[in-house]
């Protein structure tokens, strides 16, 4: 499921003009902190806290994991209520508004979550 929404949203999500890299994680916090990452069609509101825990829900069941970040990559691994998601390094790019994550350091599915 998690795929389908990565690869949905990297199709649907509207071409939004300059996505810059974020490189390093005091500013990936600043971006984060205290907000919520949504994916409104899915349902899908995450929280990514300062202590590396990861919480939220997708489509009305519990997702939770941890993250770290290393080599200028937001690296993770979550349970989306009993099924794992296996451990991935991510690319991150904001334009402002939004967070891209780009899975396999960036060279993998798009996923484009608003900040709440």
């Amino acid at each position: 499921m998690i795929r389908w929404i990565a690869v949905f949203t990297f199709f649907a999500s509207p071409a939004l003009a300059d996505f810059q890299p974020i490189t390093d994680k005091e500013t990936f916090l600043e971006m984060v902190n205290g907000r919520s990452l949504n994916i409104g069609l899915f349902n899908l509101a995450i929280k990514v806290l300062p202590n590396g825990e990861i919480a939220g829900t997708a489509v009305g069941w519990e997702l939770s994991g941890t993250w770290d970040w290393k080599d200028g990559l937001f690296c993770r691994e979550m349970d989306w209520s009993g099924m794992p998601i296996d451990y991935n390094c991510q690319l991150v790019e904001t334009n402002g508004e939004e967070l891209r994550f780009t899975s396999d350091a960036g060279k993998g599915n798009s996923a484009d979550f608003r900040l709440r």
